[in-house]
This record gives C-alpha cells, sequence and structure tokens, in this order.
C-alpha cells in the first residue's frame, strides 16, 4: 500500500516526539492508551501532520530537536528513570527535557553514559545481534596473569551461556582493559567471580566511536555534531525492530 510521503507510522510520531521507544509505543498502542484525534488507534496506524496524538489523555508529538549526552556517571548513581529511586539519573543529570539512559551501569561503576530521547539509537545500541564494542578499565583485587587474560577473552561460563569472545588486555599488575560486544547483565564482575577474581572498580570508557576521554566524574556535556553522525554512520543497517526474547543486551555491569 502506497501512503502519503509526509506520513510516518504512529510508534514513530510517538517516539520523535521523545515520549517513549517504539517498542514502548506499541505497547501503549496495545493496551488502548492512545489516541489519535481522539479515536482509537490500531498498531501500523498512520499520522498525518497536523494529527493530534494523546497518550493517557495528554497531547504529545510536535517537533522534536534531538538531544543525546555523555554523561560520567559516578559511583552511587542508579540508572533508573524512575524518580521514586534516590539517587537514580535522571534527577542527578537534571536535564530540562526527557531523556533517557542507553544501558546501564550498575550503582557500583562509573564511566561513559548515553542519555538521549531518540528511541530508534537505543533499540540499535541495545539489541544483542548488532554487535557493538564497549570498553571498560577494571581493577581487580589480586595479580591478574596470563592463564586470566586467556580464559576471559575466550569464553566464560555464566548465566546458562558462555561470554563471547572479547578482547582482554593487561594495563597492570592489577589493571586489565575489556572490549564486549553483548551486555550480560553484570557480566564483567560475573566473570571475574567465576576465576575467583572481584572487582574493586570497573569504569565505562568508550561505546562505539564515543569516548569518555577527559569529561570529569559527575559531568556531562552533549555529543558534538561529528559525534552524532559518526554513531548515525555506525548504526546504518542495524536492526531496530522489536526485541524478542532474549535478543536485548542488558548492559549491566
Amino acid at each position: 500500500m502506497n501512503h502519503p510521503k509526509e506520513s510516518k507510522r504512529l510508534n514513530k510520531a510517538i517516539s520523535d516526539s521523545g515520549y517513549c521507544s517504539r517498542r514502548k509505543a506499541d505497547e501503549l498502542i496495545s493496551d488502548g492508551l492512545v489516541t489519535l484525534n481522539d479515536q482509537p488507534v490500531s498498531l501500523g496506524d498512520r499520522v498525518m501532520p497536523g494529527d493530534v496524538i494523546k497518550v493517557r489523555g495528554q497531547i504529545i508529538g510536535g517537533p522534536k530537536s534531538e538531544v543525546y549526552i555523555m554523561l560520567n556517571k559516578p559511583v552511587g548513581i542508579t540508572c533508573t528513570t524512575d524518580q521514586r529511586i534516590d539517587g537514580n539519573v535522571v534527577d542527578f543529570i537534571n536535564f530540562p527535557e526527557r531523556i533517557f539512559h542507553v544501558g546501564r551501569l550498575d550503582k557500583p561503576s562509573e564511566g561513559l553514559l548515553l542519555m538521549t530521547n531518540d528511541g530508534d539509537i537505543v533499540n540499535k545500541i541495545l539489541r544483542a545481534g548488532n554487535r557493538h564494542e564497549k570498553e571498560y578499565i577494571v581493577r581487580v583485587d589480586r595479580p591478574i596473569n596470563a592463564d586470566f587474560i586467556r580464559r576471559m577473552s575466550r569464553g566464560i561460563p555464566i548465566l546458562e551461556t558462555v561470554t563471547k569472545p572479547c578482547v582482554v588486555k593487561q594495563l597492570s599488575r592489577f589493571v586489565f582493559k575489556i572490549i564486549l560486544v553483548q551486555g550480560l547483565n553484570r557480566q564483567i564482575r560475573r566473570m571475574c567471580d567465576y576465576l575467583d577474581y572481584q572487582v574493586v572498580s570497573l569504569k565505562r570508557t568508550r561505546i562505539m566511536n564515543l569516548e569518555l576521554g577527559e569529561l570529569p566524574s559527575g559531568q556531562w556535556r552533549h555529543l558534538t555534531q561529528s559525534e552524532v553522525s559518526d554513531l548515525q554512520r555506525s548504526l546504518m543497517g542495524s536492526d531496530n525492530g522489536p526485541f524478542s526474547e532474549g535478543e536485548v543486551d542488558q548492559d549491566f555491569n
């Protein structure tokens, strides 16, 4: 079926407004919480400029300025948009528009956290099959040896699976760098624990082309136009459709 060029799918229009991701928009539509020009809607419906979209009776939509922020998350901040939780990242960053984090870093971890209102990029980065690199610097509680590096890089049995091969490089007696293309729940900590090492500190320094650099802990900045362009270019061809069970990276180290 041919559609007018200026029309777009309803779930994309909701996502483009910054309200939520496409996946969440589909859930809202299925639950009957969305109307278009005060009429009920169905999955796959399309909207035209000037149409009025309401979610739970509140008007959303209109042109959206896409926001891409890099935060150096400090230890102690929780990656959640639930503002009932003390120390949540939304209150910490205190940005005037609604943005959400791409993946997570657990409370004892620190480093690069990408925050945005672009639901498409969230889906593409978090989809496990897209194999986007994330780099971490990790300090453990006892000296690292060659066997530790070899076993970490080849794969460790955790969470009823074996981790994918990854790049692991020793930086000093107690510190190593690891580059993952998956993000199982607390993956690095579980991998180390399997080898009888405990993580003392964990810092994410890179997501794809985005480098944390010298950004101070607790500070944030907008991505440069060059960084956004490189990010979008690297995501070309990545799938961003609905997730299947087990297909989304937890990205929670």
